[in-house]
């Protein structure tokens, strides 16, 4: 008889479970009511009659300042471009997957025989200073992007597709033959790299003001008061004031493009990640960044509040170390410890993630399957059949494969030689529940007979772990990661032979094969497209250098004054934040406010991060 899942070990994981449970939850409730994504709406109810003017506020979620780099050429991290957001945009519009549409402020012509997109901006679309947004301010963008002295983080595979950027990037040409300015109003760009991933997100859109830049050296524009003091932008807010790092004061832009802001401003201010519930109930801020679903079930009847919810474009994952990076390829290792596929998969099916998600995130984290995420609907496959959490197919593969007992008394499997098998697990410090995560994987694979052990005997500090991790440190056999993974679902730049994030370091020709067909010419037909990503999907359930182990929702609550808000304004088109409205000049307040003190957070905040 192989050991099963009623083992004494099993008893300490479910209490384990049970004590993490009660000590997240106020109440204490194990058998409380669950969460679902399913359960919230993607835009937010409108009661009550709007009123003309009002001023939103916006809570930034963060312990520390925001950088304050307001500009889309320059900005690095979310908590800049959460403010760049409000004042700017993209040129382009999007449908629910990401692709682009011709409802932007710039419509397009595809030209596949040439390998061009031409541009046409709106006549209607100005700086906020009243000067056009021309085709020559979105050929600077690329130019000062892509030049040698640009010191940024926004040259990506879509600008050096265009015709001509490697060589001027380089230094090797003072123009980028490729961008051609037709008028005004009109910009055509020619590719070498001509991929269906440009039109789904892959095209750089984000004009700079020329007549505001072209006189300071690029490598001080980032810090230019141009940049950190009186950004412009075209959206339909304009920046009025700022104080570094804490707050931001917008007022309407009355000549916005789609028509004058039914708002006449909108503040925004950095809040403590302590006190995201409190400055919700006392309506200091209508809605916030980012809310946690963990606090979700016991603030879920906050009277003052709308709950709206979207999928993230996100999944975690346990990802296994299979080769090294060298000369920018991945060289996969056939002797590695995790080589063994069956070895993979019996870890797969050993972990219960839709129990993991339902007791620590309260049901807003879910079992994944693939790593197409369903924020991607016509692209994430439901229909293939993962592993699931079943601990005695993970006893019977590891039997089969060799995986066996030295002695009958032993607690640990050996590997198929008879040695030893110790397996390294680096996860990630952070929050309430990361040690106990980490512990809970650890656990099951334990109930299946594998040793697997916390690298160095604890988490890894944020910068530690993916030094290590992206090092390939040879301590390091597994590890837990999350990735973001994007608008276009091409998934070559986390799992492709030279992709640098391809942290596990696999490759197949396979893999390559599906990779390429996904970004061909082909594939511009989105049918084609749809059925070669599912085959991939499918390929990494077979070959599992990594598993997929929850989805995520994202939530934002928003005050019930507020009309018009949408979980995001990037993905649906009736979410637009010139047509944000509130029915009253100050904010509804809940029944009953918390107190809490304000207390330090924790170094390392964050459960897990994403990778990208």
């Amino acid at each position: 008889m192989t050991r099963g899942s009623m083992s004494k070990g099993l008893f300490a994981l479910m209490l384990l479970l049970v004590l993490v449970l009660a000590g997240c939850n106020n109440d204490g409730d194990s058998e409380r009511e669950l969460a679902s994504i399913d359960d919230f709406e993607h835009m937010k109810t409108n009661e009550g009659e709007a009123i003309e003017g009002g001023t939103l506020n916006f809570g930034l979620v963060s312990d520390t300042p925001f950088e304050g780099t307001l500009n889309y050429n320059f900005y690095s991290g979310n908590p800049d471009v959460q403010i760049i957001d409000w004042f700017s945009e993209n040129l382009l519009a999007f449908d629910e997957n990401y692709n682009y549409t011709q409802e932007g402020a710039a419509t397009f012509e595809v030209d596949e025989d040439d390998q061009s997109i031409t541009f046409t901006i709106n006549d209607a679309l100005n700086w906020h200073d009243g000067e056009p947004v021309t085709a020559e301010d979105w050929a600077y963008a690329y130019e000062v992007v892509g030049h040698p002295d640009y010191d940024g983080v926004r040259y990506t595979q879509s600008l050096s597709s265009v015709e001509g950027m490697p060589e001027y990037h380089d230094g090797d040409a003072d123009e980028i033959s490729g961008i051609e300015i037709i008028d005004d109003k009109t910009i055509k760009f020619t590719y070498h790299e001509f991929t269906p991933s440009l039109l789904a997100g892959g095209v750089w859109a984000y004009p700079l003001a020329k007549h505001i830049f072209e006189d300071i050296p690029i490598e001080d524009m980032a810090s230019s008061d141009a940049v950190r003091q009186e950004p412009i932008g075209y959206g339909p807010f304009k920046v009025e004031s700022i104080v570094q790092g804490e707050t931001v004061t917008m007022v309407k832009n009355e000549d916005y493009w789609q028509g004058e802001p039914a708002l006449d401003g909108v503040n925004v201010r950095v809040i403590n990640p302590n006190v995201v519930v409190q400055s919700l109930q006392s309506g200091e801020v209508d809605a916030v960044s980012t809310f946690p679903p963990d606090q979700y079930l016991d603030n879920a009847d906050m009277s003052n509040v709308e709950y709206l919810g979207i999928i993230d474009n996100a999944y975690t994952y346990i990802g296994f170390k299979l080769g090294t990076w060298e000369d920018g390829e991945v060289q996969p290792d056939p002797d590695a410890k995790m080589a063994d596929v069956d070895l993979r998969r019996a870890m797969w099916h050993a972990v219960d993630n839709e129990t993991l998600g339902n007791q620590f995130y309260d049901g807003l984290r879910w079992n994944a399957t693939t790593l197409t995420p369903p924020s991607h609907p016509d692209y994430h496959d439901e229909t293939i059949e993962a592993p699931t959490y079943d601990p005695d197919l993970a006893n019977e593969i590891l039997d089969e494969a060799g995986y066996t007992y030295a002695n009958e008394d032993d607690d640990y499997r050996t590997d198929p030689d008879g040695n030893e098998l110790v397996i390294n697990f680096a996860s990630m410090s952070g929050g309430d529940t990361a040690e106990p995560i980490a512990r809970y994987y650890m656990q099951a694979w334990e109930e299946v007979g594998l040793n697997v052990q916390l690298l160095d005997g604890r988490l890894q500090e944020f910068n530690t772990f993916y030094d290590r991790v992206e090092a390939d440190d040879p301590d390091i056999d597994i590890y837990q990661g999350a990735w973001g993974v994007g608008f276009d679902v091409d998934p070559s730049g986390l799992y492709g032979r030279n992709a640098a994030f391809n942290y596990p370091r696999f490759a197949s020709e396979e893999n390559d094969r599906l990779l390429a067909e996904g970004l061909s010419e082909d594939a511009f037909d989105v049918e084609y497209r749809q059925e070669v990503y599912s085959e991939w999907q499918e390929l990494m359930v077979e070959e599992i250098p990594v598993f997929p182990t929850v989805y995520r929702a994202i939530l934002v609550p928003v005050n019930n004054r507020v009309h018009n808000y949408g979980a995001s304004f990037d993905k649906f088109p009736e979410a637009q934040r010139h047509q944000i409205a509130v029915t009253q000049e100050e904010p509804f307040v809940a029944d009953q406010i918390d107190e809490v003190e304000e207390e330090p957070e924790p170094e390392g905040e964050e459960d897990e991060a994403d990778e990208e």
